[in-house]
């Protein structure tokens, strides 16, 4: 158990030191750092329409990314929706899919609240070690939030193992996470 906690752990480093740095566009969200030359930009409330950190995750860099960390490139991405404040996204495989969605909130409380919100009604399995907080569900999906959103990755549509090389669902669920949180901007 002990070990598949630190392959998991080393594999999610790897992935975050990887992502994001293909890609030689101007327009590509980089990670944060004290080392980075993208400056840090404050929380901003929920608008009319969803930011750009929301909309990168199922934009073309991070199915990119996704496919290069899962070994797996999903045969459709649906259009994305954005519905109270949720852009959300279905990545499709052959034998499953997953859906990313971000919760876009007012303030730090607000965040706060949804984040346990979910805890309490999902149900809590595992803190991570990802963006301000993160945690694993009984059904291996992961909740994380980083400024005033809210990340979930829903994996239970996918099957019992896998990617190349399969993983079980939670450690998909967790390189998915750390793959998009490895980009996202407080944009």
């Amino acid at each position: 158990m002990r070990r598949s906690w630190l392959v998991v752990g080393i594999a999610a480093l790897t992935v975050t030191l990887a992502a994001c740095g293909s890609s030689s566009s101007s327009s590509s969200l980089k990670p944060e750092g004290p080392n980075s030359p993208v400056a840090t930009v404050a929380p901003r409330p929920s608008g009319p329409d969803p930011s750009a950190s929301s909309k990168m995750v199922c934009a073309s860099e991070a199915q990119q990314e996704l496919a290069s960390s899962l070994g797996v490139t999903p045969t459709q991405v649906t259009t994305p929706t954005w519905v109270d404040h949720e852009y959300s996204c279905t990545y499709v495989y052959p034998n499953g899919s997953f859906t990313l969605s971000v919760k876009e909130l007012d303030s730090a409380a607000l965040t706060t609240g949804y984040f346990n919100a979910l805890a309490a009604l999902d149900g809590r399995q595992a803190g991570l070690a990802l963006a301000a907080g993160a945690f694993v569900t009984p059904n291996g999906s992961v909740v994380a939030r980083k400024d005033w959103k809210v990340l979930l990755v829903d994996v239970s549509h996918l099957p019992p193992s896998f990617g190349n090389p399969p993983q079980d669902q939670k450690d998909t669920a967790i390189s998915i996470a750390a793959t998009i949180l490895s980009c996202w901007s407080g944009a």
